[in-house]
């Protein structure tokens, strides 16, 4: 070889080489749409405005007045003053609530001896007085139970007294008040103290403050009591609550101090409350498509966190949000900026999971025609100050779906695009794609793309009986979430406009989606699913190197599983894309194609498992190992659960009852119970394609805790014997 080829080849190799390791282009950044709407789209953009809504909404922590729960709340009445400012069409529609909810009044709590101080008031600060208080008028000794275990509540002798912890407010109560005659508790609020002293909770003493929405923190993906338990008894009646106050760390610590030398302070307490009728209050917006057949994309952020707990952030971002989204593309198309698309857009603003129910199993047929779901839920983030990311909370692999994909475009589109690169150090640019509001922060977008997590109304468009694939926004960590700080000042402009060029851009992506878009959007499916099924190698190949001779069977099991599980799940993805086809056969056989891709990559990764783990059992001086189907294996390949008409037929949650209905000693014959991590992804998954061992491979790559075949079969025959399924 000459000198100059082998020079030539060298500078080749440092060429791949250096692509290989680059984990960017710096000067490439691309999109689904072009270049020139997608700069009206981040042009128009307003995160001031977005900020404004947040402050008219939610600029302080107040007290809802009466008259607010006739209707219609602020909240309410400020997005639909806007939607009208904006000329966008809105509707406001009402859910009676089954049941009444806690409003306090007046609560005061002051020291009368030895001193006489106002220690804390509603008027000052609203969570001051914890939710699920009774009217009281007491004078009262305190006493320190410090954390309120049980033993400190019994050694402090609490009964006629007001307890002072430093512990959970709600179980110091329960302990303390309820069973040990405490007339009331007094928590030193300890939400964070460590950079914010002056935060407190939104606790309550008698269940979740407000109303009307769900529940976030349970584990997603969890079964509902109704399918995963057996009936239950009625409920024992509850202890009527008495009262609680909070005190933020800085200024309880002085109370905490004095009771612990043993110091004798005697308190009034003064509370007022009521129970107040409320509805639950939807508003539904939308920008019609011009084709009414063709399908929608609908937004969702949840309005209200309960009714008397509020929060900047969480969500009166969110809401602000979608609202500026609706504002940008209404005004783009109505000026001409961008062309109309053929599929509705459409907004929904409610009560957090409970509300948004509520509208979606009332509007079925939308539902029926309903693309996806993009959420928005605590994106107005300062992140430097709240030290997040933006997260793309992606579907799990049971609603499988392009939307993953089109809003991870935008992501690195606006993440990669706003950073300093040393690259671009002589550009006058330095920042090639600054997207920056003028009154916002000039920072890095920060962002993280994410598995599935719920807790949030997205899981309603989710939920088996709706199946709209529904992605979520979201900046975490939220350094005040659900606390007294959680105000506009830790908003910031700039992440508001970003998240609404995102948001605006991903929905019009599909809502524009023709065939050749389609085809556009299948091909970064198949390349991103390279690197995603470059994850799971990598998961496989650690299960091999913390195996043992004994356990090399098993590992190498779990580790194809981790890449056979990421492979059937890129399939599917590749799939939903005949949704926004045309031409199903044009486009089918371009996506057969990227399938074909996927497969490749996929048994290349397999061929890499076999090889380590040949190379693990030579180091461990073990035999080769081999997977041989068990005789339960064997079945399960034959196995290919499909649902029925039942499923869907009530829209969201209407399996339950079918669920419900399964008589106990039927359920008692199938038991699954620490056998199956997830009933309501494993009821996502049942598409009539996949057999029970490739449902083990979808759920165990999913998830920490793995399902066993029994456990998955057992369920599908309870699925079976309620109607749901068939085989």
């Amino acid at each position: 070889m000459t000198k100059r080829k082998i020079l030539i080849l060298v500078a080749a190799l440092a060429v791949v080489a250096g692509v290989v390791v680059a984990q960017y282009t710096p000067w490439l950044y691309w999109t689904f749409l072009p270049k020139e709407q997608i700069d009206e789209i981040v042009g128009e953009a307003s995160g001031e405005t977005a900020l404004s809504t947040i402050i008219d909404i939610n600029g302080y922590n107040r007290d809802r007045l009466s008259a607010e729960y006739a209707g219609p709340f602020v909240e309410t009445q400020v997005i639909l003053n806007r939607l009208k400012q904006y000329g966008i069409a809105a509707e406001l529609v009402k859910y009676p609530a089954a049941n009444e909810l806690w409003d306090g009044v007046k609560g005061e709590l002051w020291e009368m001896k030895p001193r006489h101080q106002k220690l804390a008031s509603m008027r000052d600060m609203v969570p001051m007085l914890a939710s699920g208080s009774q009217p009281t008028d007491v004078t009262a000794d305190l006493v320190w139970v410090g954390r309120g275990t049980p033993a400190e509540i019994d050694a402090a002798k609490v009964e006629g007294k007001i307890a002072v912890t430093e512990g959970s407010l709600a179980a110091v109560h329960n302990y303390a008040c309820n069973q040990k005659g405490a007339l009331g508790v007094i928590g030193i609020a300890i939400s964070r103290p460590y950079f914010d002293s002056l935060q407190m909770p939104w606790a309550g003493i008698g269940g979740r403050r407000g109303g009307g929405g769900g529940q976030r923190g349970a584990a997603p993906g969890q079964p509902p009591a109704a399918a995963a338990q057996p009936p239950q008894q009625p409920a024992q009646p509850q202890p009527k609550p008495k009262f609680g106050f909070q005190l933020p760390v800085r200024e309880g610590d002085f109370l905490k101090q004095r009771l612990m030398t043993n110091e004798k302070i005697t308190v009034h307490a003064v509370v007022e409350s009521k129970q107040e009728k409320y509805n639950n209050e939807d508003i539904v917006a939308l920008i019609p498509g011009t084709d009414p057949n063709a399908g929608e994309i609908i937004f969702s952020a949840h309005l209200f966190e309960g009714f008397t707990k509020f929060g900047a952030n969480d969500n009166t971002s969110g809401s602000a949000t979608i609202l500026e989204v609706a504002r940008l593309l209404n005004t783009c198309f109505q000026e001409g900026r961008l062309p109309k698309p053929k599929r509705t857009i459409r907004f929904l603003w409610g009560p957090e999971i409970g509300g948004t129910g509520m509208w979606v199993k009332a509007n079925k047929a939308i539902m029926d025609k309903t693309l996806c779901n993009i959420n928005m839920d605590m994106v107005g983030e300062w992140l430097s100050k709240n030290q997040a990311f933006m997260c793309l909370m992606r579907t799990t692999f049971g609603n499988a779906h392009y939307i993953n994909d089109v809003m991870e475009n935008y992501y690195r589109y606006v993440g990669e695009g706003n950073r300093e690169r040393i690259q671009n150090r002589g550009d006058a640019y330095k920042v090639p794609l600054r997207i920056v509001a003028p009154f916002g922060a000039d920072e890095p977008f920060w962002y993280s793309i994410e598995t599935h997590y719920g807790a949030s109304d997205h899981e309603v468009f989710n939920d088996w009986g709706v199946r709209v694939p529904g992605v979520m926004m979201i900046a975490w960590p939220d350094r005040w979430y659900h606390t007294s700080g959680d105000l506009p000042d830790k908003s910031d402009a700039t992440q508001l406009k970003r998240a609404a060029a995102i948001g605006a851009a991903g929905a019009y992506t599909v809502a524009t989606a023709d065939d050749n878009m389609a085809v556009k959007i299948a091909g970064e499916i198949a390349s991103n699913a390279a690197r995603r099924l470059g994850h799971y190698l990598v998961v496989g190949l650690e299960t091999l190197n913390k195996a043992t001779d004994k356990t090399l069977l098993d590992a190498f099991k779990e580790a194809r599983g981790y890449v056979e599980g990421g492979m059937l799940n890129e399939k599917d993805t590749l799939d939903s894309i005949l949704q926004l086809a045309t031409d199903k056969a044009g486009v089918g056989a371009y996506v057969a194609q990227m399938k074909k891709s996927v497969e490749a990559t996929g048994a290349a990764h397999l061929a890499t498992l076999q090889a380590h783990m040949e190379a693990m059992a030579k180091k461990l001086g073990a035999k080769l190992v081999k997977i041989e189907p068990s005789e339960l294996d064997k079945k399960a390949m034959k196995i290919v659960p499909r649902t029925t008409a039942k499923m869907t037929a009530e829209g969201h949650q209407g399996y339950q009852k079918y669920l419900g209905a399964v008589p106990q000693d039927q359920r008692l014959k199938f038991p699954y119970t620490g056998e199956l991590f997830t009933t309501n992804e494993l009821q996502l998954l049942i598409n009539g394609k996949h057999n029970v061992l490739e449902l083990k491979s979808l759920l165990d790559a999913q998830s920490q805790r793995k399902s066993t075949v029994k456990g998955i079969m057992n369920y599908l025959q309870i699925l079976k014997l309620a109607g749901l399924v068939e085989f």
